[in-house]
């Protein structure tokens, strides 16, 4: 049984079922109440100096935030919704609330450690990438025209993010570190014991080719045309009475001896 079985059997009633609609609800009002008032956002961001004067509602408010303003917010919410819903079914309340939980822990505690507002965009972004662990070949259309598996966006999206870290300041890379803090630890394990598998079998075929160059010799050998079961597994063999083998093609033919 894994850590994860026993958190799920001891603390499994703390699980939030639907939270991905909780979240889409939320941050749909919070759009809406941006957008009344532009200054709203700013009081729910995921400021390490103001929640160390005692606004600790932004540990919690800056998963909220959307974002985008504009009307692709609809799209934005409805993938967020998708990619979530997807998740809770694979894993059930209890762990799809737990991965949650672990990329908030992680993104605040990056912003702390730094000192600086830190978005949600990344927490949101290991939701994805879970969501492309579990349902690698789910079709998406790409601007409702292009059908784009979902494991080859998140290859593309992956490349985008690495292009991130390598450019961009430390403080990117520690968000974008802390926030994927629980992609690590959930498929971690599984992705070592999948790369370990594949240099395993990598070995074993490579240790069984280099065997049967070495022992490719023949049974069976046709004198004429040196034709082997090897070159050509449907032939048949057979011993002439010269005591050589041939194919039977080419196996000689038996001479009656003339009167």
């Amino acid at each position: 049984m894994t850590l994860l079985d026993k958190l799920e059997r001891r603390f499994g009633f703390l699980g939030i079922p639907g939270l991905t609609r909780i979240i889409v609800a939320f941050t749909a009002l919070v759009w809406g109440l941006i957008w009344l008032n532009r200054d709203f956002g700013s009081a729910l961001e995921l400021d390490p100096a103001r929640i160390l004067h005692g606004e600790v509602w932004r540990l919690v408010t800056y998963i909220f935030l959307p974002q985008t303003l504009s009307l692709w917010i609809i799209l934005a919410l409805w993938f967020l919704w998708f990619i979530g819903e997807g998740l809770e079914r694979a894993w059930g309340a209890f762990r799809f609330t737990l991965y949650f939980l672990v990329g908030m822990v992680g993104t605040t505690a990056a912003a702390f450690f730094f000192g600086a507002k830190f978005s949600n965009g990344m927490l949101i972004a290991s939701l994805f990438f879970a969501f492309a662990r579990f349902y690698p070949d789910e079709i998406i259309y790409v601007l409702f025209i292009l059908p784009v598996k979902i494991k080859w966006l998140a290859w593309v999206f992956a490349a985008f993010l690495l292009l991130g870290f390598v450019v961009n300041s430390n403080s990117y890379r520690a968000a974008l570190i802390a926030a994927f803090a629980n992609y690590f630890i959930f498929f971690g394990p599984e992705i070592i014991h999948q790369v370990r598998h594949r240099h395993d079998v990598s070995t074993r075929r490579r240790r069984f080719e280099d065997h049967s160059r070495v022992a490719d010799d023949a049974l069976h050998h046709c004198a004429a045309c040196g034709a082997t079961e090897l070159t050509d597994p449907n032939l048949d063999f057979r011993v002439a009475r010269d005591g050589e083998e041939y194919c039977i093609a080419h196996l000689p033919k038996v001479q009656t001896p003339a009167p």
